[in-house]
């Protein structure tokens, strides 16, 4: 019994220590590349478990690139995983521009990959251009009508400035510029609606391409509609704005005048204070003529009688003045 015991004990030791080597040691993995044709030794698997690389990112991959002809070798793949490289991505993509006949180096894709760029989707662009469709772009012509054009732009991906190069938001804004080049520069809008083409034509001859990841093979303009009157508008909007301003103006003007008018009725008033006060002067003057004998009796009556002479003759010309104008009382009196 106590043999059995430890023979069982034996077993369970070998058990785990081979469950033990064989979760190090991936043994299925470099079996599976033996029969594929990939020479790699074990040593080399183990070593990746060392430095922590997962051997089936590199050894899977690896089998791809042997099968389909690529000269790649496990130091590069290993290096650009331990880069953050997405190694599987980057084989496809080798794998996909050799079928296509596309000149592309692993260091190259290696490099697009590792600048954030998916290489497999930029050889995919390469064989089957894309199209970007712009956001609505609002231009006005030079007779003041709003033009409203969306375009179609058919790029195809520049394998060679995919690093560096700018992306589809600045062939978006380029090709929005000259939309609105191509219709400001227009004499009216009637010839950007007849002619849309002249839009495509005038933008694609512009290099918008230049500096950025894509090579634009044409721009085919969707829709191009009649918007607003923005010459009317403003125009509309500089005439309130003078009637204001001839508003402000005028309002000043009455200002003043008001202020004028009444400078003159404070100038009336103190004038008439002044005759009033002279006139209240005429009487002692009189009386200390008289007192002193340089003013007769006679003298005095005379005078009285010019200006009660004065005063009759002073009513009779304003009655006469209110019936000249009235004359359609003196006919009812009549």
């Amino acid at each position: 019994m106590p043999a059995l015991i430890g023979l069982f004990l034996t077993i369970a030791v070998i058990f785990i220590a081979l469950s033990v080597v064989l979760s190090f040691v991936p043994l299925g993995l470099w079996i599976s590349a033996l029969a594929a044709g990939v020479k790699i030794g074990i040593f080399n698997l183990v070593g990746m478990r060392l430095r922590r690389v997962p051997p089936n990112k590199i050894v899977n991959p690896l089998i791809k690139a042997v099968k389909a002809g690529l000269d790649v070798s496990v130091n590069k793949l290993e290096a650009h995983y331990l880069a953050g490289g997405n190694v599987d991505r980057v084989i496809n993509a080798l794998i996909a521009a050799q079928r296509a006949e596309i000149p592309l180096s692993f260091e190259r894709a290696a490099a697009i990959d590792l600048a954030g760029r998916n290489v497999l989707e930029a050889v995919q662009m390469s064989v089957n251009p894309k199209v970007i469709e712009t956001p609505i772009v609002a231009a006005v012509a030079k007779d003041g009508i709003e033009v409203k054009a969306k375009a179609r732009v058919t790029v195809r991906a520049n394998i060679d400035r995919l690093v560096g190069g700018a992306g589809e938001e600045t062939i978006i804004a380029r090709v929005g510029e000259g939309i609105v080049t191509t219709v400001g520069s227009s004499e009216s809008h009637k010839e950007v609606l007849e002619n849309p083409d002249s839009i495509s034509r005038t933008v694609l001859s512009k290099g918008l391409d230049a500096g950025t990841a894509f090579e634009i093979l044409s721009i085919d303009i969707a829709d191009v509609d009649v918007g607003r009157n923005i010459g009317a508008q403003l125009q509309t909007d500089q005439a309130e704005a003078d009637k204001r301003i001839a508003q402000a103006k005028a309002e000043e003007r009455r200002a003043m005048a008001v202020a004028r008018e009444q400078e003159m009725k404070a100038m009336v008033q103190e004038m008439r204070a002044k005759v009033v006060e002279a006139e209240a002067e005429v009487p002692k003057a009189m009386a200390e003529a008289l007192r002193q004998g340089k003013l007769g009796v006679m003298d005095y009556y005379s005078m009285k009688n010019i200006i009660a002479d004065t005063q009759m003759r002073d009513s009779i010309s304003r009655l006469g003045q209110k019936e000249s104008e009235d004359p359609g009382k003196q006919d009812k009196s009549r």
